[in-house]
């Protein structure tokens, strides 16, 4: 029998990771397990779009993120004749004061995984690879998993479990929970591999020579390229380096490109799945375990990664005294968000396939939003913004005159209090409050608060944990908002701030 932990988290890939972060920064006691011996090598989801960018701020890993890939190229696009022409994946874009990503980043998967890793043993904590979830018994006190392990079956005992362990969860199989949708006709191969014979300035997509599409990306801060392609819907197909030259020659109609290795491939079918649900009692799903669709658009990962961030605030809150309906918000808040994620991936792919690549701003994830969450205060002043909505970044001054960023003040576990004006809420435990304006602890030396928030003298506006707007008051209204925060408020023990 092992210690009983609060949160035993099953998989430790991207959403996993993220959740294992969210819940050491808090000081929750947790175990992180994966069945696989080792981490995942390959770099089935490469791209990191600007609102995960904002949770990688968060959580203190973008910058290193940054430094382990880079931006996307541009795409070339090859005619059966050999011709070209050259064209941009996302509209080009600047930062901006209340946006600061404007575009994606390429991350192979597998250096992603490191960054978190490493941040993660930076927070006394690491993942145990070839421990696998065999079997649990779910009670009124929580779950009792049976491991297998390489020292033999060992039992866990936890308050709550999460199967972050991928689009065939055993979590979400042994719950019985539904995981209807359907597959997309599209089998396809995806290969890690080092070749010669194109340059890594260039996504290269040739239209296939009458055998199909074929892509082969660069991957950034590697020396790999990522080849992508779809095969037929039946029988075994070779992934060696000297029959994926055949198939580049095949596709590209040039035997100038030759693959000399290979360092990860994987064949598989391209689905649209949705579970029924996100949670049976102190059993949640986030990821793939939750939803899975096509590649297109780069959402998979950046879904998966903010699931997690959604629900480790609030696991964490829970634990430390706050009511037990605040979890029911992760279903509520992020299962839509699949939905949306699901059509708009679908719809990238006939795009795809058609011979369109341009990405729009939906992409981004910027926009998504809990309007209708019974987090989301109804409004008690005038604002630019809606509770619900992501907050946005400005520019401001310390009084002390060095210039930084609201979202410099957001980063942490805590909730934050913005007050344009003199503030008189009361402090409290797991509260950052500021008073925004001349001669006060924050200036708005840009008039950028201003702008982006619009709040009368006196309002003030309440961000979650996550970065999202909790709720929008007037100077008299102000007990609205305490009483939110008094009910869910809750940082846990020893919180890394």
């Amino acid at each position: 029998m092992r210690e009983p932990v609060d949160v035993l988290i099953c998989g430790a890939g991207a959403a996993g990771l993220t959740l294992a972060i969210e819940l050491a920064r808090r000081g929750v006691r947790f175990a992180l397990i994966d069945k696989l011996a080792s981490p995942f090598l390959g770099s089935r989801g490469k791209g990191i779009q600007p609102r995960t960018q904002e949770v990688f701020e968060d959580l203190g890993i973008l910058d290193r993120a940054m430094a382990a890939g880079g931006i996307y190229p541009t795409v070339r696009k090859y005619s059966a004749d050999g011709s070209h022409v050259d064209q941009e994946v996302t509209s080009a874009a600047e930062p901006t004061p209340a946006e600061p990503y404007p575009l994606p980043l390429m991350v192979p998967q597998f250096k992603t995984e490191a960054v978190m890793r490493e941040r993660l043993v930076e927070l006394g904590h690491a993942p145990e690879f070839g421990v696998e979830l065999i079997g649990m018994v779910v009670d009124a006190d929580g779950i009792e998993a049976m491991l297998a392990t390489p020292e033999g079956k060992q039992t866990l005992c936890a308050r709550y479990l999460v199967g972050a362990d991928g689009g065939r969860s055993l979590v979400r199989r042994t719950l019985g929970i539904g995981f209807p949708g359907k597959t997309l006709g599209v089998r396809a191969i995806v290969a890690d591999v080092v070749l010669e014979g194109l340059s890594r300035d260039r996504w290269h997509q040739f239209d296939g020579n009458g055998a199909g599409p074929l892509a082969i990306c660069p991957l950034a801060g590697t020396d790999l390229f990522q080849i992508q392609a779809p095969v037929p819907l039946e029988g075994d197909i070779d992934l060696s380096a000297a029959a994926l030259t055949e198939r580049v020659a095949l596709h590209a109609a040039r035997t100038d490109v030759t693959v000399h290795s290979v360092a990860w491939s994987s064949t598989y079918n391209m689905n649209a799945r949705l579970a029924d649900r996100y949670r049976e009692g102190p059993v949640f799903l986030v990821g793939d375990a939750a939803h899975v669709h096509p590649p297109t658009g780069g959402q998979g990962l950046n879904t998966s990664v903010q699931d997690a961030y959604n629900l480790g605030w609030k696991l964490a809150a829970v634990l430390a005294g706050a009511p037990e309906a605040l979890l029911e918000t992760y279903e509520a808040e992020r299962r839509p968000v699949a939905t949306d994620v699901l059509g708009l991936s679908t719809r990238l792919l006939a795009g795809f396939k058609s011979g369109d690549n341009r990405r729009t701003r939906e992409v981004q994830q910027l926009d998504i939003g809990y309007p209708t969450s019974p987090l989301s205060l109804p409004s008690q002043a005038d604002s630019r913004l809606v509770p619900g909505h992501r907050a946005p970044d400005a520019i401001v001054r310390g009084a002390g005159g060095s210039p930084t960023r609201l979202f410099n003040l957001f980063k942490g576990t805590h909730w934050t209090l913005l007050v344009n004006g003199r503030s008189t809420f009361a402090p409290s435990a797991g509260l950052h409050i500021h008073s925004i304006g001349p001669g006060m602890e924050i200036e708005d030396c840009l008039d950028q608060f201003a702008r982006f928030y619009g709040l009368a003298e006196g309002a003030a506006v309440l961000v979650r944990p996550d970065g999202y707007l909790a709720g929008i008051s007037a100077g008299d209204g102000a007990a609205v908002l305490r009483a939110h925060l008094d009910l869910y408020c809750k940082l846990g023990g020893n919180p890394h701030l």
